[in-house]
């Protein structure tokens, strides 16, 4: 069982925390990448790099629109050589990232061609693009293996995407049980029974305190952000309970100019059981409880967010630190 820190990238101090998610005993650091939103992402995991020696490494999640596959590709190779082999490329079909200069997230058509291409990039392959035979020239040159893909999914269309593409194939569907269990069974319904199975993870929101009203407030942000993915117009709610379509139906009017707010309507307006349901909130106790139940539906690996400090200060640090004094270990 692997398990990351999820946080967007800052540049003042991005090293001290990479050391520090490295000491604490997570297994990687995955970075936001929403250039509106904060600075570059891939510079950011380079100075992260620089101050570690065993962290995993990447974007949790880039997307198919702002950047060209072989540019993609080689961002993410150059981190692969530059930290010994750490890296590895979550992506999916972006949301802020892409709401920021106008656009929606990538269609499902475009994003499975971005997929294709970026692998052949990848893998030092060629592709014909307009007549002409594209490569990444240098790549043959590097030392280190191929950077895994992990496709970020939280609809059927999208899963089955992920476990066509890549190497792996991480669920944002919250904390309940049934529906990572449907979004399971989904990757194995589409690739069948004799295939190898991608590697699976879930990204989720926690925050361990013992007064679980203000666990909920510290996530409430984080919280509106995954949420919303089932939230959007259209989009699809597999396994979702009845009584959190409601909560759900909400979300569609998301405030973007408050992205990841927990002051903003949209958050403020999610109630206290359903990020109890959604999020890891509570106790030490509680989160290995529920944690380790998720983990025993089969998959790999986490992507945990914890309270911003640029929105609790101290308290959001110390929240993570004692995740990983009291839960961490209970749950590798």
């Amino acid at each position: 069982m692997e398990v990351w820190h999820l946080t967007p990238p800052r540049l003042d101090g991005i090293g001290a925390l990479a050391a520090d998610t490295e000491a604490w005993g997570f297994d990687g650091l995955a970075l936001t990448d929403s250039q509106n939103q904060s600075p570059d992402t891939y510079i950011a995991l380079t100075l992260a790099a620089r101050e570690t020696s065993t962290l995993k490494l990447g974007p949790g999640v880039t997307n198919a629109l702002t950047r060209h596959p072989a540019v993609t590709a080689g961002a993410i190779a150059s981190l692969q050589e530059i930290s010994g082999g750490r890296a590895m490329l979550g992506i999916g079909r972006g949301d802020s990232s892409l709401f920021n200069i106008g656009h929606k997230p990538v269609g499902l058509a475009p994003f499975e061609a971005y997929l294709r291409d970026l692998q052949i990039y990848l893998s030092g392959g060629t592709l014909d693009a307009n007549g002409y035979d594209s490569t990444l020239k240098w790549l043959p040159n590097m030392t280190q293996a191929k950077v895994p893909v992990d496709v970020a999914a939280t609809g059927p269309k999208v899963i089955a995407i992920g476990a066509r593409h890549a190497e792996r194939v991480t669920f944002s569907v919250g904390a309940s049980e049934e529906r990572v269990q449907w979004a399971l069974a989904h990757v194995r319904e589409t690739l069948g029974p004799e295939a190898a199975l991608p590697e699976m993870g879930l990204y989720l929101n926690v925050c361990v305190d013992d007064d679980i009203d203000r666990a909920a407030e510290m996530a409430r942000g984080w919280v509106g952000i995954f949420a919303h993915f089932t939230g959007m117009p259209g989009a699809p709610r597999d396994r979702v309970r009845q009584d959190d379509h409601h909560t759900f139906d909400r979300l569609g009017d998301y405030d973007k100019q408050r992205h990841g707010r927990p002051d903003a309507a949209h958050a403020q307006a999610l109630p206290l059981e359903f990020i109890q349901r959604f999020a890891i909130v509570g106790p030490p106790e509680a989160c290995v409880e529920r944690l380790n139940a998720l983990c025993g539906l089969g998959v790999q690996r986490l992507f945990l967010t914890f309270p911003r400090q640029d929105q609790f200060g101290d308290a959001a640090r110390a929240v993570t630190e004692r995740f990983a004094r009291e839960v961490l270990s209970q749950i590798k």
